[in-house]
């Protein structure tokens, strides 16, 4: 072989090892960072032509979900879990929690269920419904099954997270 020959496998060799190691690091750096969050609007064309895949949200005595501003103006907050800091404004379209990518709020969390848990409101309150997951959800320390009230100050956890549902500014 040529020297030309030698030298041009030397670099070949060497441009192939680096993009290794970058591939490396790009895996890693996903692996650290968790799931990238995406902030999604009420208005995106996907989700308004998708019919919830948990169903619409029970209603009390038959009655439909209200859209008071005073009841809209709360936030879900995550207090503790690799999306510490994160925070949805919530409205009347429900909340979906869980790992699956369709969901509101996508957890990276091997104790979360593909569709964990729900929040939406009835009536005048807030609600936090456990969607059969295998793990459970929890709502300030205890176990629920079903759907309870979801009151401002009171923590969710699902797997590793916790979550706090919180009243904004009116």
């Amino acid at each position: 072989m040529s020297e030309l020959t030698i030298v041009a496998l030397r670099l070949g060799f060497v441009l192939a090892l680096w993009l290794f190691v970058i591939a490396v690091v790009i895996v890693l750096r996903g692996d650290l960072f968790g799931t990238t969050v995406v902030t999604r609007s009420s208005k995106d064309p996907r989700r308004e032509q998708r019919p919830s895949a948990a169903g619409a949200p029970p209603t009390a005595g038959g009655g439909a979900t209200r859209t008071d501003p005073a009841v809209t103006a709360t936030t879900l907050v995550v207090t503790a879990g690799p999306l510490r800091g994160t925070s949805l404004t919530l409205g009347s379209t429900p909340v979906l929690i869980g790992r699956a990518p369709e969901c509101t709020l996508v957890l990276d969390d091997d104790y979360a269920s593909n569709r964990h848990a729900r929040v939406f409101q009835r009536d005048d309150e807030w609600v936090v419904e456990d969607l059969g997951s295998t793990n459970g959800t929890l709502v300030s320390g205890r176990r629920i099954e079903g759907s309870v009230p979801f009151r401002p100050g009171a923590q969710v956890r699902i797997g590793r997270t916790e979550i706090e549902l919180r009243r904004g500014p009116r």
